[in-house]
């Protein structure tokens, strides 16, 4: 007995078409254009060929399936908070030489975290 391809395999989450002649959203557009990328191409090149393995080993082994695509979703989610966290370093660096960081790194860092803030939120 074959079991059923899981609806997470499918694809993607993908927004809705808006109507025609409507606008985006005004909050969505204004993070993203705010927000530092939260995963390099380079990242989702390597995540996606593994993402298709978790998908394609399903019906052979839906439990080994599971465990590859949890520890996948682990390791994207690691991504950005490592992001984050470089960015927090390195203003904590500079203030523990006793370094005055500059106003625009002082600026932007509070944006980046909003925008990282509401880009989990709204996902």
């Amino acid at each position: 007995m074959r079991l059923a391809e899981p609806t997470w395999a499918l694809g993607t989450r993908r927004e809705p078409t808006p109507a025609p002649g409507a606008k985006p959203p005004l909050r969505r557009a204004h993070v993203e254009d705010e927000a530092p990328q939260l995963l390099t191409l380079e990242d989702e090149e390597g995540f996606r060929p593994r993402w298709q393995e978790a998908q394609n080993r399903f019906l052979d082994d839906p439990r080994g399936s599971v465990h590859t695509a949890d520890a996948l979703v682990a390791d994207v989610m690691q991504k950005p908070a490592a992001t984050f966290d470089d960015h927090k370093q390195k203003l904590e660096g500079q203030w523990s030489r006793g370094e005055q960081a500059n106003t625009e790194d002082l600026s932007l860092a509070p944006r980046h975290y909003r925008s990282f803030f509401n880009r989990l939120l709204v996902t």
